[in-house]
């Protein structure tokens, strides 16, 4: 290789590795926010810090340089139509949001996080892009657990609203449920890698990770990515031929249906269930406001980013009391984007995120070196994962970022089987 060319792929490893440092270690590792939300979630503190807002900045204008040198005005392919016009209505939300600054300016940075991932990845290459990331969740995950005994707020505190999260482990983050979900992605990297004989050393870091992961005692992460694991497992398995996967695709969906069945023979215990607000440690009661909130505003939605931390009234006041009003957010990905750009940015947001890349996901995996099935178990964890939690658009989180790399990784390789099919 050129030396000119290996400078350029250092260049652009580095940005890349800037990039994931500001979203999966921060600018407040080990200082989580004086007073943590109940439930997981944790006030946005940092959403209007200017130093983390120039970070993100410079770091985007030096990966749309490395992408325009290396592809010129070709490198707007590395944005999926889909995503580009969902990144469009969140910033066009600004027109009917009662707090329309606020939406310009975390629609802003959504844009500019999402697109300076999707031009590493394209510029990297998908498998060189998840090894530096890989590498990275490796260190973090070192990191996290050298600091259980020597960092007080490495742990829950005593001062904790929900006296159920005092003791447990959050590592450098600034709740259990976000270092849950970090460990869990790190079990799947490692578990699909090739590092040693048979894969000795990733199923080492793996074991590790599970490990830390049990001691966040974040059941979702934990229930999430025993099924993501299945999927990826079976998928790897399944998808070398076509007889194999119309196989697995037909015994999914009689699964589905048998579920569906005891769904609706369940159905009255089902609704009480969803009905009592102490339900899934409190989420009931979100839930059940937000899906108020929607049928009143089915179309449009409050406002990109305007759920929680805006200066002004959650769109979820005069539909809730006590401490749901507290909430900053909605602990369902789902119900969220419908409360916030609406029916319509849901559709596109469920196209761009779950439509298309299992339409990627469909195809054949021809290289069978197990990295489709890694992506695969990643996205099946993250889509998951947002049955909980909010996850999908929010900004650089860490669930939603490595979504948004799993998407870059799938348009990589379709683009690049395009190229080689011609």
């Amino acid at each position: 290789m050129p030396p000119r060319a290996v400078e350029r792929t250092l260049l652009a490893v580095a940005v890349y590795v800037a990039l994931l440092l500001m979203i999966f270690v921060r600018l407040d590792a080990f200082s989580p926010p004086p007073a943590v939300a109940h439930f997981g979630g944790v006030p946005e503190v940092s959403r209007g810090d200017l130093m983390r807002q120039v970070l993100y900045l410079g770091i985007a204008a030096m990966t749309g340089l490395v992408a325009l040198q290396r592809y010129g005005l070709q490198m707007a392919r590395a944005v999926p139509p889909s995503i580009a016009l969902l990144l469009i209505w969140c910033l066009a939300s600004a027109l009917w949001a009662p707090q329309p600054g606020v939406v310009i300016r975390r629609a802003v940075l959504e844009i500019i996080i999402v697109v300076s991932l999707l031009l590493s990845v394209q510029t990297l290459g998908a498998h060189r892009a998840f090894q530096v990331w890989r590498v990275l969740l490796g260190l973090i995950l070192l990191v996290n657990i050298a600091s259980i005994p020597l960092v007080a707020n490495a742990r829950h505190g005593g001062d904790e609203i929900d006296t159920a999260l005092i003791g447990n482990w959050r590592g450098l983050y600034g709740h259990k449920n976000i270092a849950g979900s970090v460990s869990a992605m790190t079990v799947i990297v490692y578990l699909f890698a090739r590092i040693g004989r048979h894969n000795w050393i990733g199923i080492g870091v793996a074991a590790a990770a599970f490990g830390f992961l049990l001691m966040t005692h974040s059941k979702s992460s934990l229930g999430f990515l025993l099924i993501a694991l299945m999927a990826g497992l079976a998928y790897r398995l399944s998808w070398r031929d076509g007889l194999s996967r119309a196989m697995l695709v037909t015994a999914v969906a009689l699964l589905l249906v048998l579920l569906g069945g005891a769904a609706l023979l369940s159905s009255d215990s089902l609704m009480r269930l969803l009905s009592d607000p102490a339900e899934f440690t409190g989420r009931s009661a979100i839930w059940a406001a937000e899906l108020a909130y929607i049928a009143d505003h089915p179309l449009f939605g409050h406002g990109f980013g305007t759920f929680a931390d805006s200066g002004s009234l959650s769109p979820l006041n005069g539909y809730v009391s006590g401490w749901v009003n507290q909430v900053s957010h909605g602990h369902n990905g789902y119900l969220q984007v419908l409360v916030t750009i609406g029916g319509i940015g849901f559709i596109l947001a469920m196209t761009g995120l779950v439509i298309t890349p299992l339409r990627r996901f469909w195809a054949l995996d021809q290289d069978g070196d197990g990295f489709k099935a890694m992506l695969f178990a990643l996205f099946t964890f993250q889509i998951l994962h947002n049955v909980m939690e909010s996850d999908f658009l929010e900004g650089d989180g860490v669930t939603w970022s490595s979504l948004v790399l799993v998407i870059g990784a799938l348009n990589n390789l379709h683009r690049e089987r395009s190229l080689t099919s011609r």
